[in-house]
């Protein structure tokens, strides 16, 4: 075979190749069992507000035990689920706050005793009466978190799985 005759063959078989792969003619359709509509179904969207309305409920208790004070407008749900933080000792002594407090207070949903003392600094951060809010230290996080499994029944194994 000569010379000009491989080149050939050569490009017609690259051709081929790129008109097959750009036609996508071997490729696999990509299969989904469900498609999803972008909102829970009712069922689920049912199990959440009752869920919701059951937390809203320990909240309460909580507070009334006083087991918990919140810095934020609304559920907060982390520190429900731990059995309660006190949110606003926590601003005071500037140690950090739980994480739905710190997401909060950069949300704006301070409560409006707190919001009259927030402020920015300089690089955009919250402040709380000038001292910067920084979310809890890992080992706080961590003792919280343990404290959870005490009310949802798993294991230390069984969390750290996630």
């Amino acid at each position: 075979m000569s010379r000009l005759s491989q080149v050939v063959v050569g490009l017609l078989l690259i051709s081929v190749g790129y008109v097959l792969g750009a036609s996508q003619t071997f490729q696999t359709p990509t299969l989904q069992a469900q498609q999803n509509s972008g909102t829970p179904t009712e069922e689920t969207e049912d199990k959440i507000k009752r869920g919701v309305k059951q937390l809203v409920e320990a909240q309460l208790a909580l507070e009334q035990e006083n087991f918990m004070r919140t810095a934020t407008k609304g559920l907060n749900t982390f520190a429900v689920s731990c059995g309660g933080v006190n949110a606003m000792d926590d601003l005071e002594a500037g140690n950090g706050v739980d994480p739905e407090t710190f997401a909060g207070l950069y949300a704006g949903l301070a409560k409006p005793d707190v919001a009259a003392q927030l402020g920015r600094d300089d690089q955009g951060r919250i402040t709380y009466k000038n001292k910067i809010v920084r979310m809890y230290p890992v080992s706080r996080l961590k003792k919280l978190f343990a404290t959870r499994l005490k009310y949802t029944g798993e294991s230390q194994d069984d969390a750290s799985s996630f």
